[in-house]
């Protein structure tokens, strides 16, 4: 691609002190690592075990090094070279006006269904609770609180919640201490895992109870908050804090699996579960290629790259790091949860927090699923109480929702004021102000998950999510075109994943949403079968306007600026 260490990077040349600011590699790494990550590495994987462990396990593994990381890399590099611009704007320079208006309408309806479907996972995180006897506790037990007077469940999403609110508290001190007073990054990671110790100490004697309409509410109005504010003040610095429960949280998953292995754990799952899965998701293509998600490719990274990640990389030498290997580590997380869970439930377990019956007492949550897995991995390979692994499961997944959701708030916050600047010659002075546009993307979102479960809009969120990495792959390898370079290594996985996640829009339009009556998710669809058609027709014909002197694995060029 052509790094050059002695380039300027936009986060230098520009240095706003709100939305471009230099900052070190590792927590560059850490906010971009916590942004991208999100639910879908642990949900979308959990929810795809139906199929069997076997195809799950491979597409990560394959989707991850050779299109989820291909993709990070190529879009954080080239919106470092477009100065620091959103792929929707490097789009314009690629497929014209018109294509810059139909990919910036479909991410910023992409994003309200991330955004939708991260609040609701988050306000059943934040309220989670279990049966004490599958945590392995009895009546007489203390560490938790009691979820009803019968002594039966125990609140679990309390102490996650509590963990939240002081993180999110300590997080603009962070960030004084490390912009403003250049306090080293070691004396602060010191600093944020004290945090984070006395967060979820103070969650196991004071946890907050709200229900979970008040939760999306409040996580509503911080996500304006965040949105609006200097970047360092609650984004960066809340992930900085965060990141470090996510790496004792995927640290520990990782060992307890190896020697859970050591003492002899086997899988309770099938490898095999095909037919099992077609029944209750759809065919094996695309049902496992969409349901998986984040794990493998998501195209919400390339909005996390080109929307705050290539304004504060201050060396093109740290695109390597943070772009290809910051995906690399989330398949690893992804193959772990796949991992815990074949060990730590079975099948009859499984089904019940994930795919209930019509007419079960339970209701599905994959989150829970995950965090009786993590627990149950950690008690058996390391002898830790289940109790506790249950609850840093809960931790880990609840801080990997938070810390994307105030992200993508911000990113549909920077789409929404690019949009008015083409669809306005001159846009209302009330359309320009952060705050407004802030209100707007986290009304959207509100507004959608008030409507609609995890398990009614992961689907359409996991296509659209694809839809988009191969949208950006499209414009990604057209920009290389232009530079003259090899593009088959992103215009192979961009053809893929466009063929897989537009059938995958047909079959829920017909199938599912249609027969649902679901009025929301129809439009949702429709719009974006429009959208994509729009895009792939743009592209089409951008394609056979270039000259045909240049082939498609032109050489590299030694300077990209020729």
């Amino acid at each position: 691609m052509g790094i050059d260490p002695k380039r300027v990077t936009p986060a230098v040349k520009i240095d706003d002190g709100r939305d471009y600011v230099p900052t070190a590699t590792p927590i560059v790494f850490a906010h971009h690592f916590a942004a991208i990550a999100g639910a879908g590495p642990i949900i979308g994987p959990v929810m795809a075990l139906i199929y069997g462990w076997g195809p799950a396990w491979l597409w990560v593994l394959m989707g991850g090094i050779f299109f989820g990381a291909v993709h990070d890399f190529s879009a954080l590099f080239v919106s470092m070279r477009e100065g620091g611009k959103s792929i929707a704007e490097v789009a314009r320079k690629s497929l014209g006006t018109a294509g810059f208006i139909l990919v910036i309408s479909f991410t910023i309806v992409m994003l309200i269904l991330v955004n939708a479907t991260f609040l609701n996972a988050s306000a059943t995180a934040l309220t989670s609770v279990i049966d004490s006897v599958q945590v392995g506790l009895g009546k007489g037990q203390i560490l938790f609180r009691w979820a009803d007077d019968a002594g039966n469940k125990v609140i679990v999403g309390g102490i996650a919640s509590m963990s939240v609110i002081i993180i999110t508290l300590f997080a603009p001190l962070i960030g004084y201490l490390y912009i403003r007073r250049h306090v080293s990054v070691a004396k602060c990671s010191a600093f944020a895992i004290l945090i984070c110790i006395v967060s979820v100490t103070a969650g196991f004697f004071l946890p907050v109870s709200l229900n979970p309409l008040l939760w999306m509410v409040l996580i509503s109005v911080y996500t304006v908050v965040a949105a609006g504010v200097p970047v360092w003040l609650f984004l960066q610095s809340r992930d900085f804090i965060n990141v470090h429960l996510l790496y004792i949280g995927l640290g520990l998953l990782f060992i307890g699996i190896f020697a859970s292995g050591i003492r002899g754990a086997e899988a309770r799952f099938p490898v095999n579960n095909i037919r099992e899965g077609i029944s209750h998701v759809g065919f094996l293509w695309p049902g496992l290629f969409i349901t998986i998600a984040c794990g493998a490719i998501s195209g919400f990274h390339a909005l996390c790259a080109g929307g705050t990640t290539s304004k504060q990389i201050r060396s093109e030498t740290a695109i390597r790091t943070v772009g290809y290997y910051g995906m690399l580590l989330e398949s690893f997380l992804a193959v772990c949860v796949i991992t815990a869970v074949i060990i730590g439930i079975d099948m009859h377990q499984y089904k019940q927090f994930v795919l209930p019956v019509a007419d079960s007492k339970f209701q599905s949550n994959p989150i829970l699923a995950f965090a009786l897995a993590f627990g149950r991995t950690l008690h058996s390979g390391l002898g830790l109480p289940l109790s506790f692994g249950i609850l840093f499961g809960m931790l880990l997944l609840e801080g990997f929702i938070v810390t994307s959701l105030d992200t993508a708030v911000r990113l549909n916050r920077y789409l929404f004021e690019e949009l008015w600047r083409v669809v306005f010659r001159d846009p209302p002075k009330i359309l320009s102000h952060y705050w407004v546009n802030s209100g707007l993307a986290a009304g959207l979102m509100f507004g959608l998950a008030y409507n609609n479960t995890v398990n009614n809009i992961w689907s359409i969120f996991g296509t659209t999510n694809q839809l988009l990495a191969a949208l950006t792959l499209i414009i990604v390898s057209f920009w290389l075109l232009s530079q003259k370079r090899s593009v088959w290594y992103t215009a192979i996985p961009a053809v893929f994943m466009i063929i897989t996640t537009v059938a995958m829009l047909a079959i829920l339009l017909f199938t599912r949403f249609i027969p649902q009556g679901n009025i929301t998710l129809i439009i949702a669809d429709l719009i974006l079968l429009g959208l994509s058609a729009g895009i792939i027709t743009i592209a089409v014909k951008t394609l056979h306007s270039y000259k045909t002197g240049i082939p498609l694995s032109a050489p590299v060029a030694d300077d990209i600026e020729k």
